[in-house]
């Protein structure tokens, strides 16, 4: 086994948005760092005030829908499911949102918040990911999930 230090990867909202097809409002994920191939990396998302679901979600104490928060985790194991397979030379047509299981929501996400999708593989086979994702804030979880990502290859 090597003693060099691992080489992590990071993937601005440029190489996001070349890998997933969501555009604002819908792109939930700013940034990607750390990413350690199709293993594991840390999406990061800037919660802000003029984010369109707060006009109803809700006006008088604005709470990020936990909703989002999954799709959130969703798009980020899906980008690097994406970039996976663009360095092995074929690029993907389609990448899909496929399950999300055991979900739970901790803590509200609120405007102002840095919200970090911690996201680990924990299976993969043929076009299909799982992952385990912990959406943080300030290190403290506010949600989790396992959810399921396929890839349709062109």
């Amino acid at each position: 086994m090597s003693d060099a230090p691992k080489t992590l990867m990071t993937a601005d909202i440029m190489q996001i948005m070349a890998y997933l097809p969501h555009r604002y409002p819908f792109l939930l994920v700013d940034k990607i760092i750390d990413i350690d191939g199709d293993n594991s990396c840390i999406g990061i998302k800037n919660v802000t005030a003029n984010e369109p679901q707060f006009t109803g979600h809700f006006p008088s104490r604005p709470i990020f829908p936990g909703v989002l928060l999954i799709e959130g985790m969703a798009q980020t194991a899906g980008a690097i499911c994406v970039a996976s397979k663009i360095t092995d030379g074929n690029a993907p047509k389609e990448v899909y949102f496929m399950t999300i299981d055991k979900a739970k929501f901790r803590k509200p996400v609120q405007p102002g918040d840095v919200v970090e999708y911690h996201m680990s593989k924990t299976a993969y086979r043929r076009n299909m990911w799982w992952y385990h994702g912990e959406a943080r804030v300030d290190g403290q979880v506010v949600a989790h999930a396992d959810i399921s990502a396929m890839l349709m290859m062109s």
